[in-house]
């Protein structure tokens, strides 16, 4: 066995993942699915997949919180080869689970992180033929590249079993061992350093809170915590390719600029800002590596002085393409620049929308006419604590756009007006071939509400509280301990006061440990001082009583061991 650090493209989804709660981390579980050739067994399956586990480290890897003792960050471990569980299912009615059941079931169990390799698998089977393997993948080890290469080599060792003939695959020249050690490298800190000066330098021209003309602090009784829609329409299929190639860009900034002209005439804001995600293969020697290498890049478009739809796009593909030359950097580092700028500016820094575009080659919608339909509340994307989440699918025959967005910032109207505003500007701005629609005209264009005043963004709150209290000492000694600090001031936050965002899920679990309950990961990589979180942290079978602080005991000695203070916080019950 080997370990390695987690690789950069890893560590989004290593947080996004631990800011989940048990129950709704499937929500970022990948699955394959694999027609199974004629004449390929169950037995053969399990041969092929044995064989892709041998090939691929990434399949036979566990994520750990730390690397055994504190102070170090999280690792991955590498495992021997081995046969990988396949449960077979059949179609047929013989008292046991159904097909369905079984994928449903390994399909919504949370990975065990530490103790399971990152793949599932079930092979179901009619009349004891093979006819479909259902891969059930841990994000944190694949991305969509990886999905593909993963696909392309079973379809070739299912079609030379089915001919009874080998099948030749390329040799595997890297692993992710290989990525995460160049990673280490000084080539790879300086493009770090490089890429961190860019995000600085967005993130300090960025409102503190770019929907803050629309944000509800309280939502009244009954509302969901965010919504999710969706409208698929063939028409913006044809229309975004015209529009792309009379302006020469990629086909995903149409509706890149189509995003950022709405969220502009949402918020009334001169200059927009969104996360983009780009895999950043390109970025390094080893783009072939199988692994999980994506990860958001910060875009800020200048969208003053009302321009016409088609000089918005040029805006939007400069912006786009700066960020993604420096897209390529630890993930966690970024959390960590937004967070000590929160507390620099004494109130929450928030970065705006994020948009994803995904090409579906195999999807087919199969209708004419736009569909618009309305999806159960996101309350899994709801835990990340993003505002605006646009995905746009692009299927065979059409493109499926989607909207997750917190209700604090968009209401049912809100979401619905977005969604058919961005088919009704990209139309516009086909029909119109001299650039289309100007800024000024969208909101009108969409039905979008217009916003209101701008109110004052809510200061932090300050700390002034009793470090000897239970709460704030066993805060401060888990803080302490797993990112090895000698002292730490609860006035300042978790990332000023120096812990790492890589470390936040071994300090809630040293939390939990010690019987602690109440914080998030993204409570703690926020702004917010850590004796005001120590207000949210509750003990059901606390066993420790605080006592009367005797005195000469002063906050400054927060953090030293217990036996050094002159006096003792608490004492332990008996």
């Amino acid at each position: 066995m080997k370990s390695a650090n987690l690789c950069w493209g890893q560590r989004y989804i290593w947080l996004r993942v631990h800011q989940l709660p048990p129950g709704h981390q499937h929500e970022t579980h990948v699955v394959l699915t694999f027609d199974v050739p004629a004449g390929v067994t169950p037995a053969h399956c399990q041969a092929m997949l044995t064989h892709l586990v041998r090939r691929h480290e990434t399949l036979r890897t566990t994520y750990h919180l730390d690397a055994g003792e504190p102070g170090t960050g999280p690792v991955q471990r590498i495992h021997p080869p081995g046969a990988l569980k396949l449960r077979e299912v059949t179609v047929e009615r013989d008292g046991t689970a159904a097909p369905a059941e079984v994928v449903e079931e390994l399909s919504t169990r949370p990975f065990d992180l530490a103790g399971e390799w990152p793949v599932r698998a079930v092979v179901i089977t009619a009349g004891g033929a093979a006819k479909r393997v259902v891969m059930v993948l841990n994000h944190l080890a694949v991305d969509v590249w990886t999905l593909g290469e993963l696909k392309r080599e079973l379809r070739a060792k299912g079609a030379g079993l089915a001919a009874r003939r080998p099948a030749t695959l390329m040799p595997v020249r890297h692993q992710p061992s290989d990525l995460a050690r160049h990673e280490t490298s000084a080539d790879a800190t300086v493009v770090a350093a490089r890429s961190i000066a860019y995000w600085q330098q967005e993130v300090a021209a960025l409102p503190a809170d770019p929907y803050a003309a629309h944000r509800r602090e309280v939502l009244p009784e009954g509302e969901p915590p965010a919504r999710h829609a969706s409208l698929t329409s063939p028409a913006l299929l044809d229309a975004t390719r015209r529009i792309a190639a009379r302006h020469g860009v990629w086909p995903s900034l149409v509706h890149l600029a189509a995003c950022t002209a709405l969220t502009a005439a949402y918020t009334g804001l001169d200059a927009v800002s969104h996360l983009s995600f780009v895999s950043n293969r390109e970025s390094h020697p080893y783009p072939d590596v199988l692994t999980c290498m994506f990860s958001p890049t910060l875009a800020r478009v200048d969208c003053s002085g009302d321009p016409a739809f088609g000089d918005l796009l040029g805006r939007v593909a400069a912006a786009f393409a700066r960020a993604k030359e420096h897209a390529y950097l630890p993930y966690d580092e970024v959390v960590e620049l937004v967070s000590r700028e929160g507390s620099r500016r004494g109130r929450e820094v928030r970065l705006g929308p994020e948009v994803n575009f995904i090409k579906q080659r195999t999807k087919d919608y199969g209708g004419r006419r736009t569909a618009f339909t309305w999806h159960p509340a996101p309350e899994a994307w709801a835990h990340a604590g993003s505002d605006a989440y646009l995905r746009v699918d692009e299927w065979r025959d059409a493109v499926a756009v989607s909207l997750q967005a917190a209700s604090s910032v968009m209401d049912a109207a809100a979401v619905e007006a977005f969604l058919r505003g961005h088919e009704a500007l990209v139309l516009a701005c086909d029909a119109d071939p001299e650039g289309g629609p100007r800024l000024g005209d969208v909101a009108r264009l969409a039905g979008l509400p217009a916003p209101a005043g701008r109110p004052a963004p809510r200061r932090l709150p300050l700390w002034d509280g009793d470090p000897g209290e239970a709460a704030p000492r066993a805060l401060v000694d888990a803080v302490r301990l797993v990112n090895g600090l000698p002292c730490l001031d609860l006035s300042d936050s978790y990332t000023v006061g120096g812990g790492r965002a890589l470390r936040i899920p071994r300090v809630l679990a040293e939390l939990r440990e010690r019987g602690w309950e109440g914080l998030t990961l993204r409570l703690l990589a926020g702004p917010v001082p850590l004796g005001v979180l120590a207000g949210r942290l509750h003990s059901e079978s606390l066993d420790f009583l605080p006592i009367p602080r005797e005195q000469g005991v002063q906050p400054s000695q927060v953090g030293v061991p217990a036996s050094q203070a002159t006096a003792p916080g608490w004492i332990r019950n008996v």
